[in-house]
C-alpha cells in the first residue's frame, strides 16, 4: 500500500496498464511533456516514448476523431481533453462515432477507449472550467461513464475502464484531485464497473452522491446523526450502467431519498435517478424523493460556494425528508 492523492492514484492506474498493455496510447493537449495541467500524465512519455504519449493540437474534435482511427486499428487509446467544459466540440465524434461504432459495423470495428477529464466546480473556475455535464453522456447509448470519489477507487476504476470492451467517459472530480488522500494498493487491481459502494451505514434515509460531493454528503449526515437522523450515503462511483440493486435496497430499507449532484437540477441525472427508484421502491416511500443539487444557470465565478449542493443545503434535505 502506498498512500496517494487522486493525482497521483489515475498517473499509477495509467503506468500499469501502459506496461501490461504495449497498445495503450495517451494523447491529448499538453499530457506529454508538461503533463497535463494537473500534472495527471506527467512523466509518462519519459518512460513510455514519444509514440504513445502524444501532445495534440487544442482540438477535441480532432483528439476524439483520431481516437477513433487508432481504436479501429487495434490501439486502446486514453484521451484526455483537459476540462470537461471543452468536451462540447468532441460532442459530435462521441455520439455519432465512439458510441456507435462497434453497434453499427456488427462488432467488425470497435471504439474501445478511456476518455478522461476533469469535472465539477470548487476551483474557482468559473463557468468554462467548472461544469458537470455526465447527464449528456449517460443519455447516450453504448457509452459507460465513470466518476471516482477517492484515489483507491480512481486508480481501481481506471484500470477497469481501460479493460472494458466499451468505451468510457472517466470523470475525474477536480476540486478532490489533491485533497482527497487514502491508502492505494501498488500494482495491479480492479474495481469493478457498476458497483456502488455504501460509505456509511444508516436506517432512516438514504443519500446518494458521486464524486467531490460524496465528502458533502458525508459531512451533512455526521451532522444529520447530531440531530437524530440515521443517514446511508452511497457513493455511485459507476455513474451507467447504474448498481439498481445496492441503491433500490437502501430505498427500500431507509424509506426516504436524496440525490446530491454538482450538475443543474433539470433534467439532471438526480431526475433519473429518482425515476429509477420510483419504479423499484415505490410502495417502501415514507416520503417524496429529493434533489439536492446546482442552479439551472451557469456555473458562477463569484457564488461558486453559494452554488455547490455543499453539506450546509444537503442537511436541511435530509433532516426535513427524515421528519415527513
Amino acid at each position: 500500500m502506498a498512500r496517494m492523492n487522486m493525482v497521483q492514484a489515475v498517473n499509477d492506474g495509467l503506468r500499469v496498464e501502459m506496461r501490461r498493455d504495449s497498445r495503450i496510447v495517451v494523447l491529448g493537449e499538453d499530457v506529454a511533456k508538461l503533463g497535463g495541467v494537473f500534472r495527471v500524465t506527467q512523466g509518462l512519455q519519459k518512460e513510455f516514448g514519444e509514440d504513445r504519449v502524444i501532445d495534440t493540437p487544442l482540438a477535441e474534435g480532432g483528439i476524439i476523431g483520431a481516437a477513433v482511427g487508432m481504436a479501429m486499428n487495434g490501439l486502446v487509446p486514453v484521451p484526455e481533453i483537459q476540462f470537461s467544459d471543452f468536451i462540447f466540440p468532441a460532442y459530435d465524434q462521441i455520439v455519432s462515432e465512439v458510441a456507435k461504432l462497434r453497434y453499427r459495423s456488427g462488432g467488425e470495428f470497435s471504439s474501445k477507449m478511456v476518455i478522461r477529464t476533469p469535472v465539477g466546480g470548487g476551483i474557482r473556475g468559473g463557468h468554462y472550467h467548472s461544469q458537470s455535464p455526465e447527464s449528456l453522456f449517460i443519455h447516450v447509448a453504448g457509452l459507460k461513464v465513470v466518476c471516482p470519489s477517492n484515489p483507491h477507487d480512481a486508480k481501481g476504476l481506471l484500470i477497469s475502464s481501460i479493460r472494458d470492451p466499451d468505451p468510457v467517459l472517466f470523470f475525474e472530480p477536480k476540486r478532490i484531485y489533491r485533497a482527497a488522500k487514502g491508502e492505494v494498493p501498488e500494482g495491479d487491481y480492479e474495481v469493478p464497473l457498476s458497483s456502488a459502494a455504501v460509505v456509511r451505514e444508516g436506517t432512516q434515509v438514504t443519500v446518494i452522491a458521486w464524486g467531490a460531493m460524496l465528502y458533502e454528503a458525508l459531512e451533512a449526515a455526521r451532522q444529520a446523526e447530531a440531530e437524530g437522523v440515521s443517514a446511508e450515503v452511497i457513493d455511485l462511483r459507476t455513474l451507467w450502467p447504474i448498481d439498481l440493486d445496492t441503491l433500490s435496497a437502501s430505498v427500500r430499507k431507509t424509506g426516504r431519498l436524496v440525490v446530491v449532484h454538482e450538475a443543474p437540477k433539470t433534467c439532471g441525472f438526480g431526475a433519473e435517478i429518482v425515476s429509477l427508484m420510483l419504479e423499484r421502491a415505490f410502495w417502501h416511500l415514507a416520503a417524496p424523493p429529493v434533489r439536492v443539487t446546482g442552479f439551472d444557470t451557469p456555473f458562477p465565478y463569484t457564488l461558486e460556494m453559494e452554488y455547490l449542493p455543499l453539506a450546509h443545503r444537503i442537511l436541511p434535505a435530509i433532516l426535513e425528508t427524515a421528519r415527513v
